[in-house]
């Protein structure tokens, strides 16, 4: 009995080993995003983006880490004078790349999913800086996700000089 048993766990440890594949694996494949949550506006931690009159936040309860070790999370801008939009985005730190999910339209129906969304790079003309503040902020530490979700809300909200302690780029 204690056999099979055995032999069981050890047939399927390659499937739990695959459903858990490094990003930069040729059979790494991307998970299906869970829906966005419900939109938040207070309680956001800042993100500081230079050269821009918008407010930008990411609400810390929307922040994930899937096992596809994409970072998941909502930011949210606000324009100076009160517009709100908020934004569902991933993270490939490996690939210093983004996606963008789905967008919030508050006159209509609330979340509406980006059609044909595609992976777009952190650096360059197409880059939203937003996006790129966010990775060095707290999101990915090097070419990794900076941790769980907890370590990442931890290090957004940290002083700059305060954040990647455990070993990270700001030591």
């Amino acid at each position: 009995m204690q056999r099979r048993i055995l032999a069981l766990a050890l047939c399927s440890a390659p499937l739990a080993v695959s459903a858990q594949l490094p990003p930069d694996h040729p059979e790494w494949k991307e998970l299906e995003a869970p829906p966005p949550p419900a939109l938040r506006t207070s309680g956001l931690v800042p993100v500081d983006v230079p050269g821009t009159t918008m407010r930008f936040g990411i609400d810390p309860a929307s922040v994930s880490v899937g096992q596809d070790s994409i970072v998941r999370y909502v930011i949210v801008a606000t324009s100076p004078t009160g517009t709100v939009n908020a934004m569902y985005e991933g993270i490939r730190c490996d690939k210093g790349e983004v996606k963008v999910y789905a967008r919030y339209n508050p006159d209509s129906s609330g979340w509406v999913p980006s059609r044909g969304a595609e992976w777009q790079p952190l650096f360059g003309r197409t880059a939203s800086s937003y996006s790129l503040v966010v990775a060095r902020s707290g999101a990915c530490s090097g070419r990794t996700p900076n941790g769980n979700a907890a370590t990442i809300v931890q290090d957004l909200r940290a002083p700059i000089d305060r954040r990647f302690e455990r070993g990270g780029v700001n030591r």
